[in-house]
């Protein structure tokens, strides 16, 4: 089968899921540079192959990281004998609305119903040290939420969290991990971390026993309000994690909706200024149905195919790139981020040289990705 035009979902073998794992899990592939690699090579298998070669090109002085077969299949049985399994990209269960994102998972490991990854969904998140009156919100919104037939999505940390999805048990719920699948963060979560095991669903794009540091959760952030067709903040400050979900969701074409609160408390500013910034004031469930109603039924954004159609096996050698082409991109590139569009114009090189330039320096640890499709010079791996 040539799976560069198997676009229709299909389920992948164990050995392509397993390289499709490899690649993910291979040091400096970012969901981005996973696809774009794809679309050059045609597959992971393909792609593995030349990865060493592609970061030398880049300027790496010690060979790239890539994951073994070994380690790949040991991370799978660990999966497996915990009860989940991965999903990747293009496969049947994979999230509709995650793969629409301009950055999603290439590979998702899941516990629990995949059946609740199907339908619509929301989002209910907020602050952590909420108060006692967002507590009781957000439990009784997430009820009312799912008695309406929608899946309620949250973060599975303390506070408006926790009780979104303790409210939406009984009817579906689905908790996002900022670390591995099997690492139940915080500890206090732990009778609800089994219950959503039993009856709800538990999704985690970080590798097995990665414990959650401060910059995995805007990563887990993404995956949120990806999955879902709106997100409803009830209590965050103006800097918190919650802000950066409804950016996110903002930025994905996804319905940003907010609970007002009082301007005395700390914890209603970052709502409030979302609902002055045009977000939707939410009071009940009702308001959140109104919203998603007229904001339509249709994801805006077309899934991600795994493989373009047009893709062609290969990439430039060499010899392809005018001389000190590298350098010329390389010049270019300073710590502050710069749209791919205007390195293109600047270098006077094709669209496709440059891809190819900066793939190579983001493998060599040398690019930093950046939102809004820019990039930026990051210091040289060792």
């Amino acid at each position: 089968m040539n799976v560069l035009h198997a676009n229709e979902p299909r389920t992948l073998t164990e050995a392509e899921r397993l390289d499709w794992l490899r690649l993910a899990r291979s040091e400096n592939v970012g969901p981005i540079t996973f696809f774009a690699l794809l679309a050059r090579f045609g597959t992971p298998s393909a792609v593995l192959d030349a990865l060493p070669a592609l970061a030398r090109r880049g300027g790496r002085r010690r060979p790239i990281k890539v994951c073994s077969r070994a380690a790949a299949e040991r991370e799978a049985e660990a999966l497996d004998r915990l009860g989940g399994h991965l999903i990747a990209l293009g496969e049947p269960a994979y999230p509709p609305a995650l793969a629409a994102i301009d950055d999603p998972p290439p590979v998702i490991a899941l516990r629990g119903r995949a059946d609740l990854l199907a339908g619509d969904s929301v989002a209910v998140v907020g602050a952590r040290n909420a108060s006692a009156n967002g507590l009781h919100f957000a439990e009784r919104l997430a009820t009312d939420l799912g008695a309406a037939g929608l899946t309620v999505v949250s973060g599975m940390a303390r506070g408006i969290d926790a009780r979104a999805h303790a409210g939406a048990l009984p009817t579906g719920t689905v908790a996002i991990m900022g670390g591995g699948i099997d690492v139940l963060y915080p500890k206090e979560n732990r009778a609800l971390f089994e219950k959503l095991l039993a009856e709800g669903t538990v999704v985690a794009e970080a590798p097995l026993g990665t414990v959650p540091i401060g910059r995995h959760f805007p990563r887990r952030n993404r995956i949120i309000a990806g999955l879902c067709r709106g997100v409803v903040i009830v209590e965050g400050a103006a800097r918190s994690g919650s802000l950066i979900t409804a950016r996110l969701a903002l930025e994905q074409g996804r319905e940003v909706m907010a609970v007002p609160g009082s301007p005395l408390d700390p914890r209603a500013s970052g709502p409030n200024r979302l609902i002055r910034q045009g977000a939707t004031l939410v009071e009940s469930a009702d308001h959140v149905l109104e919203a998603l109603a007229e904001g339509g039924r249709q994801i805006l954004g077309e899934p991600r195919k795994p493989w373009p159609e047009d893709a062609a096996p290969g990439a430039p050698e060499d010899d392809d790139a005018p001389a000190n082409a590298r350098d010329t991109v390389t010049a270019l590139l300073g710590p502050s981020p710069v749209p791919v569009d205007m390195l293109v114009r600047q270098s006077r090189l094709t669209p496709a040289m440059v891809a190819t330039i900066l793939l190579e320096l983001e493998l060599a640890g040398r690019l930093e990705r950046q939102p809004g499709n820019r990039v930026s010079l990051s210091r040289p791996a060792a």
